[in-house]
This record gives structure tokens, C-alpha cells and sequence, in this order.
């Protein structure tokens, strides 16, 4: 039996590294340096007499015994956790809105993340456009947004850049003599307006053969067969292909993703901070 306790916080660490497959991505969810997340890693493989995790140039991954470790180091923190939490006065509320084109596949297991740094948080969140997210925002209905870089604001902070593309089901044919049929989400869409702008630019005809209320609508007529849209790789159905260079179809630029706070400390601070490292990793992958 081991004489001397684990320290909490290297434990953490070692589970976010392992969660986010990042040293950097882990220090940024810790708000702290990668070096000091390296340190503690360091002093809990020293403190357990193994080594957790397998670390080359480009990739961190799990040992064997880091693999077996996991689970029950994520046993421990949610277990001290809940001892905090039963101490408090009731639970504290987060509410957050997420841009429907930055919404992707990974909310649900981006939201357990949180839930699991924090059970004793409610969390609320809302999808939306970039520009109705923001006034919700600006009117104080909503902690934090994370959007589209929107115009004529600079107060956020960059989360990511995503590469976005005009994507096709694979057997989708464009007849030469008819306009390029578009499914798009309805107004306000930052994204709707941006592709209609270069197509313009660019004097390619195009007209909307569908308008979605959100990206997942977009995505299923896209699967259809209806038409093209632009949409980030992470948000395309199986099998769509991009046919933007074999149409001659303007390149579409990397869109930044902007996450707006006004939480700046304590428990919910500490749940956001690991929802953007792992969001982050999500639109790295």
C-alpha cells in the first residue's frame, strides 16, 4: 500500500492529457502551462512507479498502464467532487449558445465533459445563428457564445479555424446549363451570406433548392441529392464529397470560431475552459 496520497491536481492532468491527446490542449482546459501540466504528469508517474503515458513528436497516447489507470483516476476526481459539491448551496448555472455551424457531432460528448468536470453544474445550452446568439449575448440571456466570427466585433477570443468546402453526395451530377442549386440555412447565416458573396464574385449563376433550419437539415438534403452546400468537413454526412475544384466553384475561406465570455472564475469558469480545449481538439481531429 502506498504511504502518501495522489495529488488531485496531477491526477486531473493526467486525465485531460489523456481525454484531449494534448499536453497543450490540457494546459489550456487547467488554464495553466504546458510545462507545469508536464511537471505534474511527471511527478504522478514517479509517485505510481510507471510510466501513463507514451509520448512521440506528433502523438500522445496511452500505456498499458495508463489505459488500466484511467478509469479510475476519473473514478477519484468525480468522487472528490461530489464531496465539494455537498458542501455548497445549491447548484450554479451556466448557460452557453453554440452557432449551429459550430455545433457539430461532438456536442454530446463535449457536454458529458463538462458534466463530468462538474456534475453539480446546470448546464444550458441553446443553438443557434452566430448573429442571434450574440444579441441573446449582448442582452444578458446567455453567459457565454461560442460563433462564427461575426462583423464589426473583435471581443472574443479565436477558439479555432475550420476549412470549409461545397460539398456534394457523391453521385449528385450539376446540369452545365442550370444555376448551381444551393441548400443553405435560412437568415441570418453568416455562412449563407458569405457562399452567396463569392458565388456572385465569381459570376457563378446559383439559386437556393433548399433552406434548412439548421445544419443538420442542410446536411440531410445534401445526403438527398438536392443540391450543394457549404459546410466545414466536420459537418458533412457520409460519403459527401467536395466538388468545389471539379466545379471551378470559389474557394471558401477558414471561418473562425470565437468563443464571448463573461464568466471569469470559479466552478462554471473551470467546466468552460475544459469545454474549448476540447472543442479545440475536436475540430483539430
Amino acid at each position: 500500500m502506498m504511504d502518501h496520497p495522489l495529488d488531485l491536481d496531477a491526477v486531473r492532468a493526467f486525465v485531460h492529457i489523456a481525454e484531449l491527446e494534448s499536453f497543450t490542449r490540457a494546459a489550456e482546459a487547467m488554464r495553466t502551462t504546458q510545462a507545469a501540466v508536464s511537471l505534474k504528469l511527471k511527478r504522478l508517474e514517479e509517485r505510481l512507479g510507471c510510466r501513463l503515458l507514451e509520448r512521440t513528436p506528433r502523438h500522445v497516447q496511452l500505456s498499458a498502464r495508463g489505459a488500466s489507470f484511467l478509469d479510475h483516476a476519473r473514478d477519484l476526481l468525480e468522487a472528490h467532487d461530489r464531496a465539494l459539491a455537498s458542501l455548497t448551496r445549491g447548484r450554479q448555472r451556466i448557460a452557453i449558445g453554440i452557432s449551429d455551424h459550430v455545433a457539430g457531432p461532438e456536442l454530446p460528448s463535449l457536454i458529458a465533459r463538462m458534466n463530468a468536470q462538474d456534475p453539480q453544474l446546470v448546464i444550458e445550452i441553446r443553438i443557434g445563428s452566430s448573429g442571434d446568439l450574440l444579441q441573446s449575448f449582448d442582452r444578458r440571456e446567455l453567459d457565454t457564445v461560442i460563433v462564427r466570427l461575426h462583423a464589426g466585433r473583435d471581443d472574443g477570443q479565436l477558439l479555432a479555424e475550420e476549412q470549409f468546402g461545397w460539398f456534394a453526395a457523391p453521385n449528385w451530377q450539376h446540369r452545365a446549363d442550370e444555376p448551381l442549386p444551393i441548400a443553405t440555412m435560412a437568415e441570418p447565416c453568416g455562412v449563407r451570406a458569405l457562399a452567396g458573396q463569392l458565388l456572385d464574385a465569381a459570376g457563378v449563376p446559383w439559386t437556393e433548392i433548399f433552406v434548412g433550419g439548421g445544419v443538420t437539415a442542410v446536411a440531410a438534403a445534401v445526403t438527398a441529392g438536392l443540391g450543394v452546400a457549404a459546410l466545414s468537413p466536420r459537418m458533412v454526412p457520409f460519403g459527401a464529397v467536395d466538388v468545389g475544384p471539379k466545379l471551378g466553384l470559389p474557394v471558401l475561406p477558414r471561418l473562425p470560431v470565437v468563443l464571448h465570455t463573461r464568466v471569469k472564475n470559479g466552478r462554471p469558469r473551470e467546466a468552460l475552459d475544459g469545454l474549448s480545449a476540447a472543442f479545440k481538439s475536436a475540430v483539430r481531429n
